[in-house]
């Protein structure tokens, strides 16, 4: 009960006591001003400037974010770069068939001949940030409405983005932090040759599949390997088979002479999104609203995936990274509900926000800034409840949910164009020309089997769920002609509708017309859809959430000034941040003690090869028997996993972790179950970054892969 309480105690995400050192997302920018000092009195070797510079290299230089969704890093002086598997996922498994199961039995490139390109994938490098409020703001003033305030912002930063991109060098934008009370420029070089260079096979790359997801202890070797490309000169350039491995500014030592708990450990990469600074109310609503249906929806999906999956080796090539994405968060949820219940953060928000109330109210100044902002953000989140639950479904059982509705809205510009008789035969040329390619890469991984059930499923949950004022005329529809049977409805759709298979759309492409596309049933059924949610629900929801934005400002503004001096980082908004902590272990219940790291004989005590999720091949099991751990043991063992008490969250999948001289030591790729909350509230207590072990990577690549080429390209501390 004590430990209970002594979490509740230190958990300030708006007012806290003391930040915690492990606790921020930083930008890079600010460390000299602001961690510096800090970091280095826990074991930080190097100085703010060796970590971000604009003047010469720095650790910044070596880090990337991995197509906008990933992070990765930088490990030789030929571009050679390093991810999770999980990332690599999409290019590893394009790649893939039933012939060459690189998901199955991993892939390597003996040779930069073998490495495999990826059109649409990038990386992109920063090249500086720039704190650019006072060049926004004034262009602001008190009088203008959020709606307005808003355009303004845009408007200035769009040119300030503009004029910092140099000619379309560089890609640049002004991002908000703080809700809209700062702002900073940041400058991105972007490469768009990624080729795919090594994967572990998926008995190592997703070692423990759903079951160990979240969850420490872990034994997954979740990594992949890319390199990236430039034109001779050594500028971003599209795929060419005369491009360069890119030189880059600043790559990591790996180092393999081990550490220990209590070692400073940092991390820098591309955290997505956090909401620490959300009130009680905006709690309330993702743990009884949102969340709760995204658990539903995506709990359904998995289930129609899953069936058929099992039944076909090309199926289950087709959809696994359609599954992992679809499963990573449906499991994520489950664990935010429950340990944001377990750490009463609803009722930690409300202390808060009765803390800021009374220094609101203190005096007439801030009571006529401040007064009534808890009470408005209270009424504003009850107003958006019911449309925040319709915006869950519509987002996860329509857009997310059948491809075949999303696929046929993608052909509504064909239809504007035939039908305007204005259009030249040239742009009704190139608009079929585009679809017919975007048809190709899309049925390459469609199952209409699996598409035709989640019509059904999506469809018949969101009629059953949603309330009938805000369902669109579809369901009337189905109500009528089919008696509510979405079966029956989903089968005459797949029978009568064009975008059903390649061979179908090629062939109406060969001579199309907007009729045919108008009032095929899957268009018209997501064309339903749009309208209505444009009209009766999307609007509604933007006045409330303008509301909110402006609220949200004043009081994330309120909570800075009545707390002067105390140490505040943004929310992550998928810019550039570096966390700092130490390798650290904990205990997650009453008589449970976890380890720090876990080792090989870990994966050997979880192997079951009736299992998919824990099967492991004979070549893993004689390197084990004969302990063939080469230069990667420490005592006698191969360490798999590691913990450490940084503050992470998604997008930093793949992201380095680092010793106190920047040194790589192992790659991110999950949080603990114990502390879900964290992109809400973070737990000082609980919470854990699981990495893989630099070590067992490389073990990996030179026992399992035969790929020592790549061993030799690195830069190994020993």
């Amino acid at each position: 009960m004590k430990k209970i309480l002594s979490t509740i105690l230190v958990i300030g995400f708006l007012l806290p006591v003391q930040l915690r050192a492990d606790e921020g997302m930083w930008l890079l920018s600010l460390l000299k001003k602001i961690n510096e000092g800090e970091m280095q009195a826990m074991g930080l070797k190097l100085s703010a400037d060796q970590i971000y510079s604009i003047n010469h290299s720095s650790v910044k230089d070596a880090i990337v974010s991995f197509g906008g969704f990933c992070s990765g890093e930088i490990i030789s002086k030929d571009g050679l770069l390093l991810t999770n598997h999980h990332c690599g996922l999409d290019a590893i498994q394009s790649h893939s068939s039933v012939e060459h199961d690189y998901l199955t039995d991993g892939f390597w490139a003996k040779s930069r001949k073998d490495e495999l390109p990826n059109p649409g994938l990038y990386v992109r490098f920063l090249v500086r940030m720039e704190d650019v409020t006072d060049q926004v703001k004034s262009e602001l003033s008190d009088t203008l409405s959020e709606a307005a305030r808003s355009a303004a912002i845009s408007k200035i930063g769009n040119k300030i983005s503009k004029d910092a991109s140099e000619n379309d060098k560089y890609t640049a934008e002004v991002k908000s932090m703080f809700n809209g009370d700062e702002f900073y420029l940041f400058v991105y070089q972007t490469f768009k040759d990624v080729r795919l260079v090594g994967a572990p096979p998926s008995y190592i790359g997703k070692y423990g599949g759903d079951t160990d997801n979240w969850m420490w202890p872990r034994h997954t070797g979740d990594f992949s390997i890319f390199r990236v490309y430039c034109d001779k000169d050594g500028n971003p350039a599209s795929y060419s088979e005369d491009n360069v491995p890119l030189t880059p500014k600043h790559y990591l030592p790996i180092s393999i002479k081990g550490f220990k708990e209590g070692d400073f450990s940092m991390i820098i990469g591309f955290p997505g999104r956090t909401e620490r600074y959300l009130t009680s109310a905006g709690v309330e609503l993702a743990v009884n609203v949102t969340s709760p249906a995204r658990v539903k929806i995506r709990g359904q999906k998995l289930d129609i995936m899953r069936a058929e999956m099992e039944k076909s080796d090309k199926v289950r090539i087709q959809y696994q990274s359609k599954h992992n994405r679809t499963s990573n968060y449906w499991k994520y949820y489950i664990g935010q509900m429950k340990q944001l219940k377990r750490m009463h953060v609803v009722e930690q928000k409300q202390a808060q926000e009765g803390k800021f109330d009374e220094w609101a109210n203190s005096d007439p100044s801030k009571k006529a800034v401040y007064g009534n902002v808890t009470a408005l953000l209270k009424k504003a989140y009850s107003d958006l409840t019911p449309y925040a639950y319709n915006r869950a479904y519509f987002g996860e059982a329509i857009i997310q949910g059948p491809e075949i509705l999303l696929f046929s809205y993608n052909f509504k510009s064909l239809a504007t164009a035939l039908a305007d008789k204005l259009t030249s035969k040239d742009e009704i040329n190139k608009i079929t020309a585009e679809l017919k390619k975007d048809a190709e890469e899309y049925f390459k991984d469609y199952n209409e089997p699996i598409d035709r059930k989640l019509y059904s499923k999506m469809l018949s949950t969101y009629s059953l769920d949603i309330p009938k004022e805000q369902q669109c005329d579809l369901f009337r529809m189905v109500e009528s002609k089919y008696k509510g049977n979405f079966e029956k409805y989903a089968d005459d759709v797949f029978r009568k509708s064009i975008f059903t298979s390649l061979e179908k759309v090629n062939a109406f492409l060969a001579k199309p017309s907007a009729k045919k596309i108008t009032s095929d049933p899957a268009f018209k059924a997501i064309t339903s859809f749009f309208d209505f949610y444009n009209q009766n629900i999307r609007g509604k929801m933007a006045v409330i959430e303008s509301d909110l934005n402006s609220l949200n400002l004043k009081y994330i503004k309120g909570t800075r000034e009545m707390n002067p001096g105390k140490k505040y980082y943004p929310d992550a908004n998928s810019t550039m941040r570096l966390t700092y902590g130490k390798v650290k272990a904990y205990d997650p219940a009453d008589a449970i003690k976890y380890n720090w790291f876990t080792t090989i004989e870990g994966v050997m005590e979880k192997m079951d090869n009736s299992n998919p999720e824990f099967e492991i091949k004979d070549e893993y099991v004689n390197l084990f028997e004969k302990r063939d751990f080469g230069q990667y043991a420490e005592n006698g063992t191969l360490r798999v996993c590691f913990i450490s008490d940084n503050d992470i969250t998604g997008g930093n999948s793949g992201s380095g972790v680092m010793d106190g001289e920047g040194n790589l030591i192992g790659i991110a790729f999950d949080g603990n179950w114990e502390a879900m909350s964290g992109d809400i509230a973070f737990d000082s207590t609980y919470k854990r970054t699981i990495s893989t072990d630099i070590r067992y990577v490389l073990w990996v690549i030179e026992k399992i892969g035969k790929a020592h080429n790549l061993i030799e390209e690195m830069t190994l501390i020993r």
